[in-house]
């Protein structure tokens, strides 16, 4: 999963837990001691979906069926594709929303280096809206190829999410409701940081699949 999802999973959570979900790629090592507890909840959790969604049966059979010479980058354009498939599920109310969170709290804390300079672009040109559109999906996933060493082999997966577009959709009602059923945080009432201004479809996503 990518900002979105992962955003999406940890939106019941207060600030900090959302905000170490969201910076969690750019942390290394298990000693999280320099991050506050809230933090490095989030940080754990990230890594908690990240560890399921690896091994999912669904994402296995997906991942199988990549052009032989993109598998073993294929999971880091699915996890893009997986952004742009829930950003479609989402409502306008819902989408806005996490959106809006997700960006004060980048706006208002510094990235850890590995995504400082990522994260100002990221809400700078709105990635996280812009997932809904497949092609600004599709150059995401080729920018993140530029940016790893060798030959673009995201950039070569492009035409399988075209072609494929379809049965990944489909491959996304079947894996989605389970990582929701497992990893989604329930909200806490007693922290406003979580439930102010919410939209009162928020946690039902899952029956729209």
């Amino acid at each position: 999963m990518n900002f979105l999802a992962h955003g999406w999973l940890a939106r019941g959570g207060s600030d900090d837990f959302l905000y170490g979900n969201l910076i969690a790629d750019g942390v290394k090592g298990v000693d999280l001691d320099a991050w506050g507890a809230g933090v490095a909840a989030g940080i754990r959790h990230h890594r908690r979906v990240d560890a399921y969604i690896d091994r999912h049966p669904v994402l296995l059979e997906v991942k199988a069926r990549a052009p032989r010479e993109g598998r073993r980058v294929a999971g880091i354009a699915l996890d893009l594709m997986w952004d742009h498939c829930l950003a479609r599920r989402l409502t306008v109310a819902e989408r806005d929303w996490l959106v809006a969170r997700c960006y004060r709290l980048l706006d208002a804390r510094p990235a850890p280096d590995r995504l400082a300079a990522m994260m100002p672009a990221l809400v700078r040109q709105d990635w996280l809206r812009g997932y809904a559109d497949f092609r600004f999906t599709c150059r995401a996933v080729a920018g993140l190829g530029r940016r790893l060493s060798g030959p673009n082999r995201l950039a070569a997966l492009l035409p399988w999410l075209e072609r494929d577009y379809l049965a990944l959709d489909e491959a996304f009602t079947r894996l989605w409701p389970d990582i929701e059923a497992h990893l989604d945080v329930p909200f806490d009432p007693n922290d406003t940081g979580s439930v102010d201004a919410q939209p009162q479809a928020a946690d039902r996503i899952a029956g729209r699949h």
